[in-house]
């Protein structure tokens, strides 16, 4: 794996951290709060997000191209969003979710593959 890979991929699994805190937590947490009390918490947190995002997404593009780029980041933000849903959010694990992870792996093969 190359530096610029693993930079980007670190980066960007930081970022998706703050980025689902920013767009669930707020469910858990402030569900009896007016929902402007949440958007403006979240887009607190969301800045920490962009902040680290924008630079991976920099450093990615000096050696992927933007659709690896892309499926990169999805492929991270999903593997953050599910143990934050079974975890965090207590969420039921759900065979589905292998599938929905099959049919991302095929993406990732098709999308990096020379």
């Amino acid at each position: 794996m190359s530096t610029v890979l693993l930079r980007t991929t670190v980066l960007l699994a930081l970022s998706n951290v703050f980025m689902t805190v920013a767009w669930y937590a707020h469910l858990k947490n402030l569900a009896q709060r007016p929902w402007w009390v949440a958007a403006l918490l979240s887009w607190g947190v969301a800045l920490f997000e962009y902040l680290i995002q924008v630079p991976a997404n920099r450093i990615g593009y000096t050696e992927l191209t933007l659709p690896q780029l892309k499926i990169l980041q999805e492929v991270i933000s999903l593997s953050v969003f599910a143990p934050f849903a079974l975890f965090y959010m207590g969420q039921p694990l759900k065979l589905d979710y292998l599938w929905a992870c099959l049919c991302l792996l095929g993406a990732v093969y098709f999308i990096f593959r020379s």
